[in-house]
């Protein structure tokens, strides 16, 4: 017989973590504030895709962005650039965002007025995976460099995803990708996924993606 107890610290932490982020939900939807969950592994690309985004919509759309990084702002200058209503969230060595975090970073963002917050969540493909931020749709960035396996190899960052967008095609001829194979992977994973190639620095195949956050947003705020 054991004479200690156990504490399932983990599964306690995520179920109030999924409270606190379905709370946050709730009071985006009375503002009328559409919160995107933009994931990726370090240089996919997050940041050149969020200028193109931006820049294709800000006229149409009021944009805040929250850049969340272990330490730095470079991201955040890059996006004060575009126009956007930007901050930097220093997350203190933590490779993920949660829902509290989330909140405390809209609450310096203040999103009053806006229509859209896009997250740039910490460059990681496991944890960030694991938390719920109280986003209304997820979406995550797969270069082409990183191989097309990815989605067998992080199978729950695919899972949770609305959008997976497919960067960097501009250097497919150079690496050893099967496009076809990678998309056949993600929908292993996830098959309601909606999968976009598209290459950032070349501003190629951005107005699928942009027209379907455009028409989410809408969508939210009605």
């Amino acid at each position: 017989m054991k004479d200690f107890k156990v504490l399932e610290i983990k599964t306690s932490v995520f179920a109030d973590n999924n409270i606190q982020a379905g709370k946050l939900r709730e009071e985006l939807k009375e503002k009328k504030v559409f919160l995107l969950n933009l994931m990726s592994s370090p240089g996919a690309g997050k940041t050149t895709t969020l200028v193109g985004t931006i820049n294709a919509l800000k006229n149409d759309l009021k944009i805040g962005v929250m850049e969340a990084d272990i330490d730095s702002d470079v991201d955040t200058r890059t996006i004060s650039q575009t126009g956007a209503k930007a901050i930097q969230l220093h997350t203190g060595g933590m490779c993920h965002l949660d829902a509290q975090m989330t909140r405390q970073g809209l609450e310096g963002l203040d999103p009053d007025g806006l229509d859209v917050v896009i997250l740039e969540n910490v460059g990681n493909l496991v944890c960030p995976a694991e938390f719920d931020t109280g986003a209304v749709k997820n979406a995550m960035i797969l270069s082409v460099p990183e191989g097309d396996d990815k989605p067998l190899k992080y199978p729950l960052m695919f899972s949770i995803c609305d959008v997976v967008l497919i960067n960097k095609m501009d250097v497919l001829p150079y690496f050893n990708f099967d496009l076809e194979k990678c998309k056949e992977n993600i929908r292993l994973r996830n098959p309601n996924a909606i999968i976009i190639p598209i290459s950032a620095l070349k501003e190629e195949g951005l107005k699928e993606w942009t027209d379907w956050l455009h028409n989410a947003v809408i969508s939210w705020c009605e």
